[in-house]
């Protein structure tokens, strides 16, 4: 069924939808169109991967706009596919949030949770240009069938998958929507599986709890593709009772407009690409999966619950999105980064006053954000503030947070070498480490029905005391060498801190007049003071400054 072309009511939007995104994503080359046919169900995933585990730089990745879809049984579809279009890099993410700088995403992300704009109703919706339902959505090839849906990780996903979602939901106590992002498995042209990870306790979790108390079946939209400031906020994590299209709204400066869909009693966004509508079941549950999880592991088997699909809306010239999860880094991960990271640093700074606290990082790679947290303190904070800091960092949400990891600002937590290293040299497990038990288990792999419980290890890898230089040649005589190399016409470097040497604290004038000394070439006018300094009966090894100390005593 198609709507009349009658314009949607309501205010001129003032925010960009994906159309306009996809425009200025092309002009700012962040961009690749793919004009080549690709298999959706064999090609288009593992494409996009490449650029997550090929060994290309961040700032290099780019968007993918497929436009020749086909499938395995050569099946060839319309609809263009997005990957990568909301956080392959953390330009496209900036690109979303029209911010120009990563520093400015942390209090974005602030100021429109606190202060969220409630939407704007309108009638006539750009997602309702056309309408499936009943016949026209059932039989072969139909309804979800007639969508290019990639299958994610082939060779182990169960059916082809929807990652990119904003799954809204309603309380049936207060009212107040939520929008998440689940998966959800295709099963037949009016049927999807629904992962809602009981383990992070998501707002669409809740709500089917308290529909199931009811025994009723409870509203569902799934929204795939939206304007990217709404898609944005589904995989954050924002507290329950906070309609995360109102924060859209904040971030956008200007009420997000909705309109109510077709079939069920929920507020989509106007400007939606695609809107799958039904119902859950309240009570049955079926297997779903398998699935490759952002954890790195595939996602077994599991009881999930049933989407019954009462219609499906649509834009006419719809821009379909997939997110590339599974083994971090990935768009997933990258989504959720961004947000977090400043999130963690204004919780630690802001509402729990800890002293000192210069950064929070979540290490990316293999263990996806969760699992790994580092926090750089400024020197010479109080110990009492670094293990309140790494306390806190535990206490902000339950799945976050197995290795806390307490560092300097001299080390990057960037580079997980610089943090063994001061794990290895800065840290005496038996006194700086502490063992919090009793933990969620969060998001992970799960191989049996055994839900037991987690634990979590805080590791103050701070320096105790001064410590000697670090063993580099000064940053002086690195940027020389730099220099030169670069004349010499040898391979593009890629400096990793640290890449030069610099105090720690325990460094003398006199060290640093013998370095002076090395290399003018003056090192041989020290002969005759070695020689006076001269000692029997110490054992070997005893550091020199025991024996001058005791010498200036005398």
């Amino acid at each position: 069924m198609t709507k009349s072309d009658k314009p949607a009511s309501g205010a001129a939007r003032s925010y960009p939808d994906l159309h306009d995104h996809i425009a200025r994503l092309d002009e700012a080359g962040l961009l690749y169109r793919i004009d080549h046919p690709v298999n959706k169900d064999t090609e288009l995933h593992p494409l996009v991967r490449w650029q997550f585990r090929g060994g290309i730089p961040e700032a290099n990745r780019r968007a993918f706009l497929f436009t020749n879809i086909v499938d395995t049984k050569g099946r060839r579809y319309d609809l263009p596919m997005l990957v990568g279009g909301f956080a392959a890099n953390a330009a496209i993410y900036r690109a979303c949030m029209g911010l120009t700088s990563n520093d400015e995403i942390g209090p974005a992300w602030t100021r429109a949770i606190a202060h969220p704009v409630a939407p704007e109703h309108v009638e006539n919706p750009a997602c309702q240009e056309i309408i499936l339902t009943d016949a026209e959505m059932t039989g072969p090839g139909n309804g979800l069938e007639s969508f290019p849906i990639p299958i994610s990780t082939p060779g182990f996903d169960a059916a082809p998958y929807l990652t990119a979602t904003c799954v809204i939901t309603r309380d049936p106590d207060t009212g107040c929507q939520n929008m998440g992002t689940y998966r959800a498995q295709l099963k037949s042209p009016t049927r999807l599986g629904m992962m809602m990870a009981v383990g992070t306790r998501p707002g669409g979790y809740e709500h089917w709890k308290k529909y199931q108390a009811l025994n009723q079946r409870m509203p569902i939209c799934i929204v795939v593709g939206c304007p990217p400031m709404v898609a944005l906020t589904g995989p954050q994590k924002i507290p329950l009772g906070v309609d995360e299209i109102g924060v859209a709204g904040a971030l956008a400066g200007a009420p997000i407009r909705v309109a109510r869909a077709h079939s069920v009693d929920l507020l989509v966004p106007a400007e939606s690409e695609l809107v799958i509508e039904g119902y859950v079941e309240p009570h049955e549950l079926e297997p779903e999966g398998p699935f490759g999880e952002s954890h790195g592991y595939v996602a077994l088997e599991e009881y999930s619950v049933i989407v019954n699909v009462t219609a499906i809306t649509h834009r006419r010239d719809a821009v379909l999105t997939s997110m590339i999860s599974q083994v971090t880094p990935s768009e997933s991960s990258v989504i959720k980064r961004l947000a977090y990271e400043p999130q963690y640093l204004a919780h630690l700074r802001d509402v729990l006053g800890i002293r000192g606290i210069k950064r929070v990082a979540m290490h990316e790679p293999l263990t996806n954000l969760r699992r790994v947290v580092i926090l750089q303190f400024a020197p010479g904070t109080a110990r009492s503030e670094i293990w309140r800091g790494l306390h806190g960092a535990v206490s902000l949400q339950a799945a976050i947070g197995k290795f806390v990891i307490a560092v300097d600002e001299d080390i990057d937590p960037d580079n997980a070498d610089a943090v063994f290293w001061a794990m290895s040299y800065r840290c005496n497990p038996a006194r700086d480490t502490k063992i919090i038990e009793d933990r969620e288990r969060g998001h992970g792999p799960r191989t049996s029905a055994e839900a037991e419980a987690d634990s979590a290890m805080l590791v103050d890898a701070t320096m105790k005391t001064k410590m000697p230089p670090l063993a580099l040649p000064k940053r002086e005589f690195m940027e020389n060498a730099k220099a030169l190399w670069e004349k010499l016409d040898l391979p593009p470097l890629r400096p990793e801190a640290p890449w030069f040497g610099y105090s720690l604290g325990d460094w003398t004038d006199a060290w640093d007049a013998s370095a002076d000394e090395a290399v003018r070439g003056d090192w041989m006018d020290r002969s005759a003071a070695y020689e006076a300094r001269r000692r029997t009966g110490i054992p070997l090894n005893t550091p020199c400054r025991s024996v001058d100390d005791d010498d200036a005593a005398k």
